[in-house]
């Protein structure tokens, strides 16, 4: 197995200020507007594109959730081994909000459509649009695409994109992984 690095930890601090920045331009002052990570990966990214719009670019009123879709994916139920939840936090109402779904990867597109039918459960959004650090777009098996997206690239079907964030895998960097 052999590994490249795709972004080191300046690369990914530079694209989170220049998403966050993205996010300023669309959404002004958040007044309307919500963010949700999915979890598990999504959530260190949002956890981080949410203190840079507060510490950074101070954004006062964001609101952030993290959202489960582990039961709404279609295919929860065809590994071997069972799967394990993670926790929705969603501590306010998205019906009429402008909600943006915040991912690591994008890469098949099951993950959003099952976050689609997973935020119906809070709420009818006024709109959703989709922030991904990595976009794998020659890997979608449905028509998704990311609004605000940090880097594309190209991957084939035997490599792996692995995101490392300084939180969970002490240190921020993207790795290409040749399986």
């Amino acid at each position: 197995m052999s590994q490249k690095v795709l972004l080191n930890a300046k690369e990914v601090n530079i694209i989170l200020h220049r998403l966050a920045c993205q996010l300023i331009e669309k959404h002004n002052d958040f007044s309307n507007t919500v963010l949700i990570g999915l979890q598990p990966r999504g959530v260190f990214l949002a956890n981080r594109i949410a203190k840079i719009l507060r510490e950074d670019y101070k954004i006062k009123n964001i609101q952030l959730g993290h959202l489960d879709i582990t039961f709404f994916r279609d295919d929860f139920r065809r590994g071997e081994k069972p799967l394990e939840a993670n926790t929705t936090t969603i501590n306010f109402i998205v019906e009429d909000k402008n909600v943006v779904f915040i991912d690591d990867v994008l890469y098949t597109g099951r993950s959003i459509r099952a976050a689609l039918t997973a935020i119906q459960s809070f709420g009818r959004p006024n709109e959703i649009e989709l922030l991904t650090l990595i976009d794998r777009r020659f890997s979608r098996h449905l028509p998704i695409q990311p609004n605000y997206r940090g880097r594309q690239v190209d991957v084939i079907n035997n490599e792996k994109v692995k995101v490392n964030w300084k939180e969970h895998d002490n240190e921020d960097s993207v790795y290409l992984i040749e399986k």
